[in-house]
């Protein structure tokens, strides 16, 4: 293949319990991009639409991932990207991480996949280090792989895909603030309680569980965050009562999609999550907040091309 046109699959990061080691990729909401390779070496950004974001490769998310997998490719061949936006940046759906996740899955398959899914991840990071300061991988990762999933470790870097229960959607709600990630992880505490530690690491295991399962009860009583979400949800307007609503119509859980502001909520059922939206909308309605609602399944590509 000379070109590819890949769909970027939006995420949903943290997951509540999950700080920094969980993730979802979202079916019905993402960015396109077509790249193309080229006999000039380098990678060049030629467009960009949806949003203002530069040009220059690096100052693009997605142009700095490509250059790390470029310089450990050894490829004579160079690439053009076309980015076209349709994640906000700073929504928490994890914009950056389609960008950059979306560029290195698509040229690893014109390169005829010489990296691996983790290998990929690590070149991903690069671009996330740019947006965030930190190179997570919560978010590209579940965008590489498909469904959920666990960041086990680090260093090294260890990714574990989790399964997905055939019943489960998600909705999102977005109001249209900005919540930059670098900014919001500089309100968090450095240091944790062993009390609220314990009670974190028995949700992730029982979430992770209530996914093998397939036990939604077990999955929405694992969906509490005792230690990011008090101080997040501060900057988020009308978080309790959104919360409140979504719980009211029948969500299993709810919580704050990566760094905000977006808020999510699980629930069994598309019907469920239609009545959820539903319930979200109402509450925003009553203020003078634009905002975006979406309604999808879990994605168990990932990337794909289109």
């Amino acid at each position: 293949m000379e070109k590819i046109k890949v769909f970027c699959p939006a995420t949903i990061a943290n997951i509540s319990c999950g700080f920094d080691v969980l993730g979802l990729a979202l079916e019905a909401v993402g960015d396109e991009m077509v790249v193309k390779k080229t006999q000039t070496p380098g990678i060049r950004i030629t467009k960009i639409t949806g949003q203002d974001l530069p040009l220059e490769t690096e100052k693009n998310v997605a142009g700095v991932a490509g250059l790390a997998l470029l310089e450990k490719s050894n490829s004579a061949f160079g690439f053009e990207l076309e980015i076209h936006k349709k994640i906000k940046p700073g929504s928490g759906i994890g914009s950056s991480a389609a960008s950059s996740a979306g560029v290195v899955w698509a040229m690893n398959e014109l390169l005829g996949q010489p990296f691996s899914k983790l290998e990929l991840v690590e070149f991903a990071r690069q671009g996330e280090k740019i947006a965030s300061n930190v190179a997570h991988a919560d978010n590209v990762a579940p965008a590489l792989f498909g469904g959920f999933t666990l960041i086990r470790s680090y260093s090294p870097l260890d990714i574990v895909s989790l399964p997905v229960p055939p019943e489960l959607y998600a909705t999102v709600i977005h109001p249209q603030i900005e919540v930059k990630t670098s900014d919001s992880r500089k309100i968090l505490r450095a240091d944790i309680t062993l009390e609220k530690g314990i009670k974190q690491w028995g949700n992730l295991g029982g979430l992770i569980a209530g996914l093998f399962k397939e036990d939604y009860d077990l999955i929405g009583r694992s969906l509490e965050d005792h230690i990011v979400e008090p101080v997040r949800s501060l900057l988020i307007p009308m978080f309790d009562t959104i919360k409140t609503e979504a719980k009211a119509a029948g969500a299993l859980g709810v919580g704050i999609s990566g760094s905000g502001p977006s808020i999510f909520a699980l629930s069994r059922g598309k019907e469920t999550a239609e009545n959820v939206s539903n319930a979200m909308e109402k509450v925003y309605l009553n203020t003078t907040l634009d905002f975006e609602v979406h309604v999808s399944g879990i994605s168990s590509t990932g990337m794909k091309s289109i």
